[in-house]
């Protein structure tokens, strides 16, 4: 049964308003002289994880409603790693059914593979850390949202293969937690129920009242008491915090430091935990993440510290904002010790690396392809 949901969008009725007009033209042109095979090759500029599901499927909805059938390719299995200019897959139908499709295939090819790479590389480098992915506010629409979903779940398995990997448990939307083979999101609570609340503490209580078969997780920045609202609440529910079913969040931006840090701080508890971070050569982002203000490594210590000292040894600590790759290689490399982190820094940063491209390399059976791009040419063609 075909799913009903954004990837199948557009339909065959609306696909030419979305595509652009040179293939609408040269459909018309080939309505006009003849139509014949092709085969397209698929490829991006970068190494990429294989993430093509979504374009798959979408070709398959559209080629049931044009009454034809397109024939795929894959040179790699979903989750394998790609090469730059490798081809990932040949696509293979009637030209005149093909070509006013590459605009809306290529939408939903790119931009996965790049984004599963980038998860793939954190659950690599964090092994023992349990990621959610919540990147659905950060997306432009709900298409890319379902994409970087789906993204987020193949750079995980392919982690979980390699390096028996935790990696992505859940996400933040009901819609897309299929994907994580959940029935609806991941969540506990925003600033804005902290802010309704009047504290830490009553939002809190206010969610355990709530929700009190969960397991509950205090968002502790909002008053930039990171330190004094973790312990208020693991001192509210001792239970909880006893039976390892409490976890604080920290969520701090890039303006402050954590309660109790400022940099010589943030560089004595790292001396303490981790000597040689700070003496190795790093830049300037990495110091940030190591030692600056946010969550910092310093600053995930320094809240791990409190907490074991107040005899909170149980107790988890997710870390959310800014964990892109880069931020995450930094926390392994000191062993921070975080229990999860919440992400929506793995959609890419440069767009420009998410083009995919396809170029026809078989007219008929006959390889033919532009000048510089024989490289595609099918190894048995």
């Amino acid at each position: 049964m075909v799913r009903d949901s954004a990837v199948l969008r557009p339909d065959a009725d609306t696909i030419p308003q979305w595509t652009d007009k040179y293939f609408l033209k040269t459909k018309e042109i080939i309505g006009r002289f003849g139509d014949c095979t092709v085969t397209y090759a698929l490829f991006m500029r970068r190494p990429v994880i294989c993430t093509p599901r979504l374009m798959i499927e979408w070709l398959q909805h559209v080629a049931r409603e044009r009454g034809t059938e397109f024939r795929v390719d894959l040179n790699y299995q979903e989750g394998d790693w790609v090469g730059a200019g490798e081809p990932l897959l040949y696509l293979t139908g009637s030209f005149y059914h093909l070509v006013d499709l590459e605009t809306i295939y290529l939408q939903k090819l790119g931009a996965p593979c790049v984004a599963a790479y980038e998860t793939y590389t954190m659950c690599v480098d964090l092994p023992r850390v349990a990621f959610v992915a919540m990147d659905a506010r950060h997306c432009a629409g709900t298409s890319m949202s379902e994409m970087m979903a789906y993204a987020a779940s193949v750079g995980s398995a392919a982690a979980k293969r390699q390096v028996d990997a935790v990696g992505f448990v859940g996400n933040a939307n009901d819609a897309t937690a299929h994907f994580f083979g959940r029935d609806s999101g991941l969540g506990t609570m925003p600033h804005a129920l902290i802010g309704y609340a009047g504290s830490t503490l009553r939002a809190a209580e206010m969610y355990h009242e709530t929700f009190p078969d969960e397991p509950l997780t205090a968002l502790v920045d909002y008053y930039g008491q990171e330190v004094t609202d973790s312990l208020a609440v693991c001192r509210r529910f001792p239970d909880l915090a006893k039976a390892g079913r409490m976890s604080v969040r920290l969520d701090t931006h890039g303006g402050r430091f954590v309660e109790g840090l400022d940099p010589q701080n943030s560089y004595a508890v790292l001396e303490r935990h981790v000597p040689l971070a700070v003496r190795l050569y790093r830049n300037e982002t990495e110091l940030r993440y190591l030692t600056g203000t946010g969550v910092s490594a310093a600053a995930v210590f320094h809240v791990r510290e409190a907490l074991d000292r107040a005899g909170f040894e149980k107790v988890k600590i997710v870390a959310t904002s800014g964990f892109n790759a880069t931020k995450c290689k930094v926390m392994a490399d000191v062993g921070a010790p975080i229990d999860v982190i919440g992400t929506g820094s793995f959609l890419p940063q440069k767009w420009g690396e998410t083009y995919a491209t396809a170029d026809i390399v078989l007219y008929d059976g006959k390889p033919s392809v532009k000048v510089g791009r024989e490289f595609l040419l099918k190894k048995d063609g």
